[in-house]
Order: C-alpha cells, then structure tokens, then sequence
C-alpha cells in the first residue's frame, strides 16, 4: 500500500476548499504592517485570528532586544542545551520568568508544543495517569502519548465527571496528574478552577494548567487564569507559550517541586532538539517586562474582547462561550457555508481563522477570531459590521467591498 495513500482525503477536502475561494489554511502575510494590519492578496488586511493579545510583535524595545541579541550572540545555537550548554540568555530568561510566575522553578522550551510534550512525559510515565479535559489541545495529547501513562479524558469543565472518574481509579497505583487550560483555544472557555481544585483536595493529585492562551491576558499580574482565580497555590505545574501574548516563539513550565531542575534530563522534547535563538530568547525576556509593567494593555484587551463579543452577540450569533474572552468563536451551520463566509470576509479586509472537524469540539464549524490590544475601536467595529453583512445576513454571498 502507498504510504502516503492516506492523504487522499485531505487532498480531496483541500479542492473542495480551493473551489469555493482561495486556501483558508495557506494565508500568505505577503508584508506586515502592524501588530493587526497585514497586505494579504494585495489588500490591506485586518489581522483578527493570529493570537496576537498583548499586540507587542511590533514593539521598539522588543525588537532592539532581538537586534543586540543577534549581534552579541549569532544567528542560532546550533544544538540542545544538554549539548552544547546554555547562552546566558536562556538563563536570564527562565530566572526572570520564574519571577514573574512567582515560582521557584521554570524550565524553557524551544516551542509551546514542545513544552508540553515534554511536560507530560516528564511528569507522568507508564505506571502513571493522566486525566485531561476532552477539549484538550492536540500538544496535551501527543504529550500524553509520549509519556506512556494511562490517559482518562474526563468531560469539558465538568469537575463532577472528573470526580467520578478519579474514584473508578483509585486502586490503579502510581502517580496522577491531572491537565486543564485557563483558556481554551477553539471556543473562549475557561475551565472553571475552583471546582477542580474542590476535587483535587479531595482526591490529591497533581494540578497542572496550561495558559497558553491566558498568560498575559487574566489575572490582577498577568499569570493567567490561576492568577485570576487567586488559586495559584493550588496549581503544582503551569504550561504556556512564547508565541501568543509574548509576541514572540517558545515555550516554558514551571513550577514549586524541589526535584523540579532534574525534568531537563528527562524531557526527550527537551534535551533533543536546538535550543531556542538568541533573538527569540531576547525579545521574550523584553516583553515580559513590557507586559509586567503595562497592565493598561490588559485593560485594553479587556474592553476590546467586551467590544467584540458585545457586538457579535447584538448580531444574534451564536458564540463558543457565554464569556468575554480574547478568543471568541463563531458557530456556522456547515463546512461549505464557514469557507464561503470565510473567503467573503478575506475578500473584505478582515482575516480571522477558520476552524473545521475533526479539530473542532463537538464537529463545530467556526469562524474565530482572537482579540489584540493594538486593535482599534474602528478596528473592532469594522470586524463587527463585516460578520454582520457576511454571517448574520449574507452567509458569505456579498459582493467584494471597497
């Protein structure tokens, strides 16, 4: 059998997309503008789906950070950490992270994927379990694989199911650890920690919640949705990304345990692979203290997500979640009217993300978009009034708009 028979079907998936407009997953940025503007097909482009929060990739300092970076440390490192030792950088980076964090320990990564596969097959192996939220995101998952531990998935933020599920494993042995998101990325939802926490302090296992999508964003500090739930305590292991509100590529996790420095020497995604460049290192350490010391574009990205919602929701759509988030998710009826309306929006000066099954919660279709703080009001408004025209009145049959 060819090996590469099995892609026959996205193919086939692929020109069904391609016959009803351009390639809604192969969006070529032809020049960058702004944090939220972009020349897309020739057109300047409202830049609504790339999880650009803090709207900080555009930022002075930042970007003077990752020019020195690059002339007093090179272009790469050549090789992991465990090889070729550290660049002083990364261990700035992870002391002020740690800080940041208010933890003892962080460990950084070359990518978010990466720190979460190394973080759940360091954590849990063979003889442990993993319970994790059916919505999970795919890294969770390839991560648990890794590991070899036994994976339970409980229902979406349903701590009561989580209960019952920990219960029938009380006689498995070994270790348990136990993953939930601060925001989920597909639909806007946070996972409701108090009511896990209730069942940790009942069943004792290991907390560990990945922010990848509400650091920088929840929280009187920044830190996420434990942050924002004064619950941090309660949290044994976080998880996140450089890529989202830092602006720039990475990822970390940290955490309290005294053992916690020897998961280097366990991580395969960690001990395989380059290190993270010096630029990329540069600019997150820049942008931390950016975010640590400008709390007004939390603020800014709170009112913009409120704008949004709000005026989605007096367009009658139906949305992911039922609260204000930095991603907020729109459901469509079918397949071929989401990439129709997809491309009536493209083709009208708004780029926002397309999201279809299987990578989609419960086989959704939806339009989603993620809020920045380098948005403007008119920005908002603008986005607005196209998901009015597009989704609510013309299911994507509009004519092109100047």
């Amino acid at each position: 059998m060819d090996l590469l028979a099995k892609l026959q079907g996205i193919a086939d998936r692929h020109a069904r997309m391609m016959s009803l407009g351009v390639n809604a997953i192969g969006v070529t940025n032809e020049e960058m503008i702004s944090p939220t503007r972009a020349i897309i097909d020739g057109r300047e482009t409202i830049l609504a789906g790339t999880n650009n929060y803090m709207g900080i990739t555009f930022d002075p300092d930042c970007i003077e950070a990752g020019k020195k970076a690059l002339d007093d440390f090179g272009t790469g490192t050549t090789g992991s950490r465990i090889a070729n030792g550290s660049f002083a950088l990364h261990t700035e980076l992870e002391r002020e992270f740690a800080a940041f964090l208010d933890r003892k320990h962080c460990i950084v990564f070359t990518t978010g994927y990466q720190a979460n596969l190394g973080m759940m097959s360091g954590l849990a192996g063979p003889r442990d379990t993993i319970y994790l939220d059916a919505d999970s995101h795919s890294s969770i998952y390839d991560g648990c694989t890794l590991s070899g531990a036994k994976l339970v998935r409980f229902r979406h933020n349903d701590a009561a199911d989580l209960d019952k599920r920990l219960s029938r494993g009380e006689d498995d042995g070994g270790g348990k650890l136990v993953v939930l998101e601060g925001i989920y990325s597909m639909m806007g939802d946070r996972a409701p920690l108090a009511d896990f926490v209730e069942v940790k302090n009942k069943h004792g296992f290991q907390l560990l919640v990945d922010e990848a999508h509400s650091f920088g964003v929840l929280g009187p500090n920044g830190r996420g949705l434990a942050d924002e739930a004064i619950l941090e305590k309660e949290v044994d292991f976080v998880v996140g990304t450089f890529s989202k509100s830092v602006g720039a590529i990475g990822g970390f996790g940290a955490g309290d345990h005294p053992l916690f420095e020897y998961l280097r020497y366990t991580m395969r995604p960690y001990m395989f692979t380059a290190s993270s460049s010096p630029a990329s290192v540069a600019t997150s350490i820049a942008a931390i203290r950016k975010i640590a010391k400008e709390p007004q574009r939390r603020q800014k990205l709170r009112d913009n997500s409120a704008r949004l919602f709000e005026g989605f929701k007096s367009l009658g759509l139906e949305l992911g979640c039922d609260q204000v988030s930095p991603v907020i998710a729109v459901k469509c009826p079918d397949e071929p009217s989401t990439i129709s309306m997809w491309n009536a929006l493209l083709r009208s000066g708004v780029y926002v993300n397309i999201a279809l099954p299987p990578g989609t919660p419960n086989k959704l279709c939806l339009l989603r978009c993620s809020v920045s703080a380098a948005h403007t009001d008119a920005d908002i408004d603008r986005i607005i009034d196209l998901f009015g025209t597009v989704v609510a009145q013309g299911h994507g049959k509009m004519a092109v708009m100047a």
